[in-house]
Formats: C-alpha cells, structure tokens, sequence
C-alpha cells in the first residue's frame, strides 16, 4: 500500500486546478472550485483530453463515441455530482446516466459514474484528511462502510442505470445477470462480478486495492511537470501494464488483455512512453482490425483524477 508523499500530493492538485482554467469557460458557474460537481466534470476533461491508447480522445474517435460526446457527458453530469439536495446514491447514478443520455446515445461514462458516484456522497469531513500519508485507505475504508448500509431502492436505482446505459461486453451470466431482477443488495451483485470487472471489485473489496497505485503514479507524474497529458498518459500505461483492462477480457477474452498488458509493459521498459511513434503504434494495433478498447483502465484514472481535484489544498 502506497502511503501519499504530501508536497508532491499538493503539487499535483496544483498542476490539475491551473489547467482546469483552459475550460473555465465551458463549466457551469454553479459547481465551485473544489466541490464535487466541479472535480467530477473536470476528471472526466482530463481523462478524456489525454491521448491514452486505445480510447477515444481529442485525435481520434470510434464510430460510435467521439470526444465530444465524452466533454458534453462531462459537462452534463457535474450538476448532479455536485448533489445539493443530498440525494441517495442511486438516485444520484441514475440522475447522472439519464443526463448522460439527453446528450449522447453512447455509453460514454458509466464505468466514471459508478466509480465517482460513492465518492460523492459519502460524509464530507473525510476530504478534509486528504493530506494524511494514509488517506486513500482512509477514504476506501470510509467509502466501503458507506455501501454497506445501500438498501433495496438504491440496488433497483443503481440496475435501472446500468440498463439504461446499455454498457456492451457484459455477456450472460448464472448469477445477477441485468436482464433478470435487480438485487435486493447491490454490493453483493458487485462482489459477483469482481473477478470480471475492475469497478464492481472497487465496490465490494475496496477502492485502495484497486486506486492506490494509480493516485500514487499521477501524484509523482504531476508534481514532476505540468505536462498533464503525458502524465496522465504514463499512469494509464503504467496501470494497463499493472492490470489486464477487464473490459478487454470481457470483450476478447484473457489472452489478449494480458498481450495488450504485456505490450504497455514493453514499452515503458523502453522509455517508450516519450516517444509518439510508438505510443501511435500501439494505439493503431488497438484500433485496427479490430477495437481493443482498454476502457475500465481509463475510467480508473478519470476516478484517480476526481480524487486528487477533490482534495483541498488547505486540507
């Protein structure tokens, strides 16, 4: 378990709160500096603006989802992140996905939703310890016994969402499966598919043992530069590599997400990651013939970023 450096951890909100001014125009007034709408929009603007491979971005886009749908869905759901009316988590999910689709017809963030979503509304004064070496066990720890008490209502809010969202690669499955009834207990449904997906093990095992490593290679990337975009780059390559993508083994199986594992490994061996040739090659082999899309490992860093924007600095 990492521990968090401080003055690195500052340097990095830093970094992210000076470039969120490129946007400053485009956020709603309503979500203040630091609050949660405002951290949820602006993580998911960094996530989406960085050219991570394999995933839609600024210079490319699959057919079906473009970058401009991932800044309208950013936009659309920082009002309900921001929750002023302290709404049960799933109705907050739900608010988020029926806004996603007033302005895409895409899935384009319901793996960020579920992530960010428990973050949100959990009890305020714990961002207030963000600056503690221990924090993201703390906020994991806090996050955890929260979804523990969710009820039946919040588990029918939280199916209904992931219904409409229409999220592709989840196949059938015995236990659970979303054309059956929703759960009486969401998080016992989450710790069903941990094995098969990134985000339902962050819900039912823990946020740390899936984040840490993650907030830990931002934090350094960041307080060593404000290239955000290579920063945030080299700590999606650097998870991929840690990780095979669960929506890439949904999708095509396990052999090829630890091939695309073992290709991110390789070339940050080789320093490959400052050099754009071979970052376009391999985003290329993702892409064509067939899309090789390493989805879940960028919603974990849109969840990473939301983290570090949400921690004040005066904590």
């Amino acid at each position: 378990m990492h521990t968090l450096e401080t003055s690195s951890f500052r340097t990095a909100i830093h970094v992210l709160q000076q470039a969120s001014m490129t946007w400053r125009e485009r956020v709603p007034t309503s979500l203040p500096l630091g609050g949660s709408g405002w951290a949820t929009t602006m993580a998911c603007l960094f996530e989406a603006t960085a050219p991570k491979p394999g995933n839609v971005h600024c210079n490319a886009a699959f057919p079906d989802l473009s970058y401009e749908d991932l800044t309208a869905a950013a936009m659309a759901i920082g009002p309900v992140f921001e929750n002023d009316k302290k709404k049960r988590l799933g109705e907050v999910i739900l608010d988020a996905v029926q806004e996603t689709r007033l302005v895409t017809n895409s899935n384009a963030n319901l793996g960020i939703i579920l992530s960010i979503a428990p973050l949100s509304v959990i009890n305020r004064s714990i961002w207030l310890r963000a600056m503690e070496p221990d924090f993201v066990l703390l906020l994991s720890s806090e996050v955890s016994s929260f979804l523990k008490n969710l009820g039946p209502q919040d588990s029918r809010e939280i199916w209904s969402a992931i219904a409409l969202a229409q999220p592709g690669g989840l196949g059938s499955v015995q236990q659970h499966d979303l054309s059956g009834p929703p759960p009486q207990n969401i998080v016992s449904a989450m710790l069903a598919a941990a094995e098969r997906d990134h985000i339902a093990k962050m819900w039912s095992i823990g946020y740390s043992d899936v984040l840490a490593d993650v907030i830990s290679d931002l934090t350094h990337n960041l307080s060593k530069s404000d290239n955000w975009r290579l920063g945030i780059v080299d700590a999606f390559m650097r998870q991929l590599a840690r990780s095979p993508d669960s929506h890439i083994a949904r999708r095509h199986g396990e052999k090829v997400a630890l091939n695309v594992s073992a290709q991110a490994a390789a070339i940050l061996k080789t320093n490959g990651i400052e050099n754009s040739h071979v970052l376009q090659g391999f985003d290329r082999s993702l892409r064509v013939p067939v899309r090789i899309n390493p989805g879940t490992t960028a919603d974990l860093i849109a969840t990473a970023l939301y983290i570090i924007l949400r921690s004040p600095l005066n904590a």
